[in-house]
């Protein structure tokens, strides 16, 4: 019975959890004179794929998201690493002040920041411009950054970092050299939040840019429904074509997490 309810509970998460990507692609498959009916379809068509990208500029599309999400991930990747190391290893007044702070400035809803985020960038020139969208996220996304990987640096013993600095070595080559491959598991981790985070982001990618060639995929799908009476097939097929990328960083950054793992394990 218990090995029974095991295998129930596996195959109701997996269900809750990939049930909606396997419904989506489904429907991206089927004919449009099925699209709402019900079961598996009965024939097999690839049309609705076809039809997310004529006539609109869906692959520009795909690679603005692509470019917005991988260089605020890098951005936050490279400020957040070295000033959680600070935060975590390096010894001055203030630093939970300074971390509690940070996670707080991630506590305001995006409803409350998007106007006055809107005149700034409309001031500087920045408007309808990739560059007012990773502003933003780096901004917002660093906090996390932050808290998750000060965790991980104040885990890895204070003794290695010291017998670094005996060494020889000054604090950025013990925190390159030292702390910094230690801490790749939680390199992994934050890189696959900040990432999923700027790739789904919706309300200042709809309030920021306005031309058409230079929204994110979030934007672009919301807008399909207002094309045609029935965009289901294509808005589906446009959602599996926006997951499928969110799958495979997923899948590339876990093993990089074993990876890591290993590779900081520590001899007696």
């Amino acid at each position: 019975m218990k090995k029974a309810a095991l295998w129930f509970g596996l195959v109701a998460a997996i269900t809750f959890c990939a049930g909606p990507f396997v419904w989506q692609m489904i429907t991206s498959i089927r004919p449009e004179s099925e699209l709402t009916s019900l079961g598996m379809p009965s024939t097999m068509t690839f049309e609705s794929y076809t039809g997310a990208f004529h006539g609109r500029p869906f692959g520009q599309v795909i690679i603005n998201s692509v470019l917005v999400a991988v260089i605020t991930t890098v951005f936050c990747l490279a400020v957040g690493a070295s000033a959680a190391f600070a935060l975590a290893k390096l010894d001055f007044r203030g630093r939970k002040v300074l971390l509690f702070a940070s996670l707080a400035v991630s506590m305001f809803p995006p409803i409350a920041t998007v106007s006055p985020l809107y005149l700034i960038i409309r001031n500087v020139g920045l408007l309808d411009n990739l560059t007012s969208l990773i502003i933003p996220y780096t901004t917002f996304a660093l906090p996390l950054t932050l808290w998750i990987l000060t965790g991980f640096f104040e885990d890895i013993p204070d003794e290695l970092y010291r017998a670094a600095r005996v060494d020889g070595c000054t604090p950025f080559q013990a925190f390159v050299k030292v702390l910094l491959p230690l801490a790749a598991p939680g390199l992994a981790t934050t890189a696959i939040l900040v990432f999923i985070f700027s790739w789904n982001e919706f309300l200042y990618a709809l309030t920021f840019i306005s031309t058409p060639e230079k929204r994110t995929i979030p934007v672009a799908i919301s807008l399909f429904a207002g094309e045609h009476k029935e965009p289901w097939g294509e808005i589906a097929a446009a959602s599996v074509i926006a997951t499928l990328p969110l799958i495979v960083v997923t899948m590339f950054f876990q093993r990089k997490i074993v990876a890591g793992l290993t590779a900081g394990a520590v001899k007696g």
